[in-house]
């Protein structure tokens, strides 16, 4: 399966970012959840840059848990001798003759869907799984690790304290099931920094605040690629709740750059948002949104109670919006807004 044309433009775009790739040359870079919506972008990203390297080239491994899903992502890589895929689950650690300069772990349930049915397996990849990395990474004496971890770990954060800094402690309930994923995440932050102080592991950490573009999974449960899903499939859009929760939305090759901006540029041990706080909506504008790019669909937004044998937990944050700030000082900005984003990323699944 060739990659799709809405892709490549985007992982060009991402190459055409004034960053330091020569960095990366002769490295070997290990990428967990390589098969994932991020981890898939990244390890294109990586595979593109390598054709113009020539023999600079990296070499990639990439961690998935589906070894058959991968190969039907990548099929268009199949016969590359740069790229070598490693069949396990992310919270078990690396082999022993494994080596990686660079370590990007990118592992996650990150769907709604699942912290009602798989709490325990959401979080051991952020726990589990980041410590068996760390330790890994300061075998190899790794020259870089970069946890993505996500805007979850602030919780509710009141809206006279949105958009949200890096310096914002958050509010998790750490009783509450839901919470599964986002005290996953921040306790793997903390394995970062600790591994940093202790072991010298230079780290850093991202925090994607709601990325969206191709590649969404069908059934994905996070509320934007459902709405994607009906506009595809020419369905009605389902709110399951009023749709007031405001939420910023990053297109994914605005969130590769900044992600690859802070593990070139990013100090260490340090938390950087990514985000694009200029592209805020409400749920229900989006819905809204979405309906008006396709107009010959002639569908609507309707509103329908949540299944609660889904497993999906609703979230109770009112507002979630980034300060990015502190990564734009590092020289990378947004440039996708909302419409040319969710119209990229329909246009992609069809």
């Amino acid at each position: 399966m060739a990659l799709h044309p809405i892709i490549a433009e985007d992982v060009d775009s991402i190459l055409a970012a004034p960053l330091p790739w020569d960095r990366l040359d002769g490295r070997t870079i290990l990428v967990t959840g390589a098969a994932g919506f991020l981890g898939s972008y990244l390890t294109e990203t990586l595979l593109r840059r390598n054709e113009r390297a020539g023999n600079g080239a990296s070499r990639v491994v990439g961690l998935v848990r589906d070894g058959r899903r991968a190969a039907q992502r990548f099929s268009h890589h199949r016969h590359r001798a740069d790229l070598r895929w490693l069949v396990q689950d992310a919270a078990e650690p690396p082999p022993g003759d494994l080596h990686a300069d660079v370590i990007v772990h990118a592992a996650s349930q990150a769907s709604p869907r699942y912290y009602g049915l798989d709490p325990v397996g959401t979080m051991r990849p952020n726990v589990v799984g980041t410590d068996h990395l760390l330790r890994f990474a300061a075998r190899c004496r790794a020259e870089r690790f970069l946890f993505v971890s996500t805007s979850e770990v602030y919780g509710n954060v009141p809206p006279d304290r949105n958009p949200i800094r890096e310096d914002e402690p958050g509010a998790v309930d750490p009783a509450a099931v839901r919470s599964c994923y986002a005290e996953s995440k921040r306790a793997g932050e903390t394995l970062c920094v600790a591994y940093r102080r202790q072991m010298g592991v230079p780290t850093v950490i991202v925090r994607p605040f709601h990325t969206y573009g191709p590649g969404l999974a069908p059934g994905d449960g996070r509320v934007f690629a459902d709405f994607v899903e009906c506009v595809v499939a020419g369905r009605d859009i389902v709110l399951t709740s009023d749709g007031r929760a405001l939420r910023a939305f990053c297109y994914v090759s605005d969130a590769i750059r900044g992600i690859l901006t802070a593990l070139f540029q990013g100090g260490d041990g340090e938390p950087y948002n990514v985000g694009n706080e200029q592209s805020e909506s409400s749920i229900r504008a989006l819905a809204e949104l979405l309906v008006g790019l396709f107009p010959d669909r002639r569908l609507k937004v309707v509103r329908q109670p949540v299944d609660e044998k889904s497993g999906y937990i609703p979230s109770a944050v009112a507002r979630n919006c980034p300060d990015t700030s502190k990564l734009r000082a590092l020289g990378w900005s947004p440039t996708i807004g909302l419409a040319e984003g969710f119209r990229r990323t329909v246009r992609s699944a069809e």
